[in-house]
């Protein structure tokens, strides 16, 4: 859509848009109370500058209905179809990547309490196992810094696929 038409949306209209880029609360009311942007770039400077204030209730939040890496996303809508494009390269996944993938996400739900987030647009099977991997030796408050970050990354990922400046296409 392009910018204006996300400043003619209606708030509840312009929340569910910007619920599927990050679905915390606070951060998508700031999103729409700051509506009309400049630009593109200045809504995203809004929303990165929105996403540092996010805690690990936030994570919590985002991640209550995330699928795994690598499960079949049936979710229907906006935000399915966006796990779904952002997970594709998990279709030509190897057997020992996806089975070390399943499994590293039973350790780090363990370990962590919640579903392992990264980032997988742009990333091979390998690279999001290695990721995984790495990341279960983290300490609780690391990781948590570390999932935000990929929280907000994935977030301003789906902004930009979302919205484009008045005239492009």
């Amino acid at each position: 859509m392009h910018l204006d038409e996300f400043h003619a949306l209606s708030a509840d209209e312009a929340r569910r848009v910007v619920a599927v880029w990050a679905p915390i609360p606070h951060w998508v009311d700031t999103l729409v109370a700051g509506r009309p942007y400049r630009d593109v770039a200045d809504l995203v400077a809004a929303a990165r500058e929105a996403a540092t204030g996010w805690d690990a209730t936030d994570l919590d939040t985002a991640l209550a209905h995330h699928p795994r890496i690598g499960a079949r996303v049936d979710e229907p809508g906006a935000e399915g179809d966006a796990s779904r494009s952002e997970q594709g390269a998990m279709r030509s996944a190897s057997a020992d990547d996806a089975a070390a993938i399943a499994a590293g996400n039973q350790r780090y739900e363990d370990r962590f309490d919640r579903v392992f987030l990264i980032r997988a647009a742009g990333r091979t099977p390998g690279e999001m196992r290695a990721e995984l991997e790495r990341r279960l030796g983290n300490d609780d408050r690391t990781e948590t810094a570390e999932a935000l970050g990929q929280l907000a990354e994935i977030a301003l990922l789906r902004l930009a696929q979302t919205v484009t400046e008045e005239g492009s296409a």
